[in-house]
């Protein structure tokens, strides 16, 4: 009996001498990948990094995210004169008004991303979350997501309402806001 409970201590102890052993690797091995992490974020740059060592690589937003101070400032002052409308920007604009919750906004914000890309230094793209700035959605009368307003250089801007194709948009940007063709605008814009 005593060469049994001998033997029983013995393994209870080897069993707790292992867990141990575990815990202190797991220890080593999470204090190891968070400097090695640390090490992957400080480097400086021009050294090239391989895509496996950053997981969460933010991409370039071509849209500019907007919030009313900003629009006063970079669009039009609607606050000085709202009934007259004045662009002040220095490149022809799309303003779109989305929602997070809205289904057609999530399905546009892709293609808004690639035409901002695609026509980078030629128009600007801006974003107005119309839930945090429902003063400057009141000021448009937005009432359905996603609205997109059409602001050329010279005259007034225009208004769509839904998640429009690609080709359509493509079509409003080099007619209303580039001038390349010296045709009507599309029927479905809508003046301001």
């Amino acid at each position: 009996m005593k060469k049994l409970t001998t033997i029983i201590i013995l393994l209870a102890g080897l069993f707790f001498l292992v867990q141990a052993a575990t815990t202190q690797q797991k220890k080593s091995t999470t204090k190891k990948a968070t400097t090695s992490q640390k090490a992957v974020a400080k480097k400086p740059v021009g050294t090239t990094i391989k895509k496996d060592s950053i997981k969460n690589i933010e991409q370039k937003n071509y849209c500019i995210y907007i919030t009313k101070a900003e629009f006063v400032k970079k669009i039009a002052n609607i606050d000085k004169d709202p009934t007259n409308w004045n662009y002040i920007g220095n490149k022809p604009c799309i303003i779109d008004f989305y929602t997070t919750w809205c289904g057609p906004c999530r399905t546009i914000a892709p293609v808004l991303e690639e035409l901002a890309k695609e026509y980078e230094g030629k128009i600007y793209i801006y974003k107005v979350d119309a839930e945090k700035e429902k003063e400057l959605a009141q000021a448009f009368k937005v009432q359905a997501y996603p609205t997109l307003i059409f602001c050329p250089m010279k005259g007034n801007p225009q208004m769509a309402k839904g998640a429009l194709p690609k080709a359509q948009l493509v079509e409003i940007i080099n007619q209303l806001l580039l001038k390349k063709q010296v045709t009507p605008p599309p029927p479905f814009l809508q003046r301001r």
